[in-house]
């Protein structure tokens, strides 16, 4: 689905709710247009009412007299009842469209942005902003733009019937009323202001939020005893988040209702003006004592709702210039490109001078960095933390596109290659592995959705790395979901998880397998063992080993040791140990961890 911009932030809410569901949205504009009607009716029909009631008993009359403005009132009572409950109804069935339409599609771009947006805190708290129910806000903007327009209709219904009868104090009223709209317009943006930095703090107790109820954080809050500072760390970020919003509100309550008491005060004297057509007879009882509660009606609806509403306005217009903000950030074109995907031959890959640095960053993670990469062979980057490494696995899959030089697949710019057929060429395993709450099975099959019959290609992964035994023992086999998240699931250890993300790698048909230290977290020799296993399985395969541990790189036809975002060192492990350089040193330095 396409963005469409829209010059109007109200018309976008209208066309984003119109496209989710055009029966129930319909449905709540009839019933609330009828609502800002009705009590225009009401001034009418009470006032006759009261009226026939004074000439009822006033008189002889028969009470049948009475009955017409009975039935009426009746209606008008069964009406807003009925028409309320029925709001109700069609408002749920909205959120319920909303969700399905405009919160998928929010969900969607995110999913499809640039990586460099992924890394971003302004983009982040953009996001933590869109994404606070979106389908509830959306739909109650709608909402609230109709309830503006139903007021307005009940307002100048009010007033018409007023004007008939002390035309300036009507003229009055609107002058008056009219500051009150743009302080509650400019309340409306400062609050959302508000919510904009208090956003800041607000992910931060999410977060700590998270850490005090989640169950990978358990042990450690046992063992160190940190729940206490934990929740004072967020109590302060909260109490931050809430004094920002706060402070806002009460200014601008502050501002709106002094203006709203001005206009409650000429109510009354509009009250006592009309004293004087009914003594006179201008006026009846019944349509003096039916207007007085219209019109203090009024001025509770333009001193508290009204003003509300366009407070609401507002907000609402900073939250779709949000989303106008978001749907404004590159996306990753999903575009296939000519190249077929299913039969792409991989030659090599070939830096060529390639800088880099973050963005809003002056610091080159990379600098002038030159190497070349080619089929069937293993390949392993190594260096301390903080050498680029990982940096050169982001380029090279395409994560970040601004770079300095040229970054060649088979001899063509990586530029020119969609990112479909980028992510068809690689299968990797990172640090920060993803574990799945999902089946053992479907922890693998993940990786490659369009290939998930292949039980041949299956077996022979959980046997290559040693997963059969936890199949085994795992009570439903292969349909045991992992983690606690269902009744029957099980939690597995950390070098399990370990192989099942490099089986998720394995299962997928990506012709360059990577390991970006995804062992970090295993003790050397049972990290050197994983990736003897790795290798074996990859032959044939195109595979490269990022490590800041030698372990593994004896398994490697070519080792690149970068420091400064250079690589300053390359060959084989026989020849760096000759060579006598850094490699030599990081090595005898680890030598022992191996034995």
């Amino acid at each position: 689905m396409t963005y469409k911009k829209s010059e109007n932030n109200v018309c976008e809410i209208f066309r984003i709710v119109y496209k989710s569901g055009l029966l129930s949205s319909t449905f709540i504009a009839m019933i609330i247009f009828l609502t800002g009607i009705v009590p225009i009716i009401q001034v009418v029909v009470y006032a006759k009412f009261l009226d026939d009631a004074i000439l009822l008993i006033s008189s002889d009359l028969n009470i049948t007299f009475m009955y017409n403005s009975f039935m009426l009132i009746i209606i008008l009572i069964s009406y807003q009842w009925i028409s309320n409950e029925l709001n109700k109804l069609f408002c749920v069935k909205l959120e319920i469209k909303i969700r399905e339409n405009y919160r998928i599609k929010i969900v969607n771009k995110i999913s499809r942005l640039e990586y460099k947006y992924i890394e971003n805190k302004e983009t982040c708290e953009l996001i933590s902003r869109i994404m606070q129910n979106p389908e509830s806000v959306i739909k109650n903007a709608y909402l609230n733009i109709l309830n503006i327009i139903s007021l307005f209709i009940r307002i100048l219904g009010v007033l018409a019937i007023l004007l008939a009868q002390v035309w300036w104090a009507a003229v009055l009223i609107v002058m008056i009323s009219i500051p009150l709209f743009i302080l509650a317009n400019k309340s409306g943006k400062s609050n959302y202001e508000a919510n904009r930095e208090a956003t800041k703090f607000r992910r931060k107790h999410e977060y700590l939020s998270e850490i005090l109820s989640n169950r990978d954080s358990i042990n450690e809050r046992e063992l160190f005893g940190f729940s206490k500072y934990i929740n004072q760390e967020w109590y302060n970020n909260y109490e931050k988040a809430r004094e920002v919003e706060l402070k806002t509100q009460i200014k601008w309550f502050i501002k709106l209702k002094s203006g709203s008491i001005i206009t409650t005060v000429l109510s009354i004297i509009i009250i006592f003006i009309l004293l004087k057509p009914v003594i006179e007879g201008t006026i009846s009882i019944g349509m003096y004592i039916s207007l007085v509660s219209a019109v203090f009606g009024m001025i509770q609806i333009m001193s508290w709702k009204l003003t509300w509403y366009f407070d609401l306005l507002a907000k609402n217009n900073e939250y779709i210039n949000d989303t106008r903000s978001l749907f404004r950030l590159a996306s990753i074109d999903d575009t296939n490109d000519e190249r077929d995907i299913k039969e792409f031959k991989f030659s090599s890959i070939e830096f060529k001078n390639v800088s880099f640095r973050y963005p809003n960053s002056n610091f080159y993670v990379l600098k002038d960095l030159s190497f070349k990469i080619e089929e069937g062979k293993h390949y392993s980057f190594v260096g301390i933390n903080g050498a680029g490494k990982t940096t050169i696995t982001k380029l090279m899959t395409g994560l970040y596109t601004e770079f300095e030089g040229n970054i060649l697949i088979n001899d063509v710019s990586i530029r020119d290659y969609s990112k479909e057929s980028l992510k068809s060429i690689y299968s990797i395993v990172y640090q920060d592995f993803a574990k799945y709450c999902i089946t053992i099975k479907d922890n693998i099959l993940i990786s490659d959705l369009s290939n998930t019959e292949n039980e041949k290609l299956l077996s022979e992964i959980l046997l290559n790395l040693d997963l059969n035994e936890l199949v085994m023992k795992a009570p439903s086999g292969l349909n045991t979901p992992l983690g606690k998240i269902k009744m029957n699931g099980i939690d597995i250890s950390g070098g399990e998880w370990q192989r099942i993300a490099m089986a998720r790698a394995m299962y997928n048909k990506g012709v360059v397998r990577i390991l970006d230290e995804p062992t970090a977290a295993l003790d050397p020799i049972s990290e050197s063992n994983l990736y003897e296993k790795f290798e074996e399985i990859s032959k044939n395969k195109t595979t490269i080993f990022i490590s800041h541990r030698l372990g593994s790189t004896r398994l490697a036809d070519i080792i690149f040791v970068l420091d400064g975002g250079k690589i300053i060192e390359s060959g084989s492990h026989n020849e760096l140990m000759i060579l006598n350089g850094l490699y030599k040193k990081m090595f005898s330095a680890q030598r022992s961890w191996y034995k």
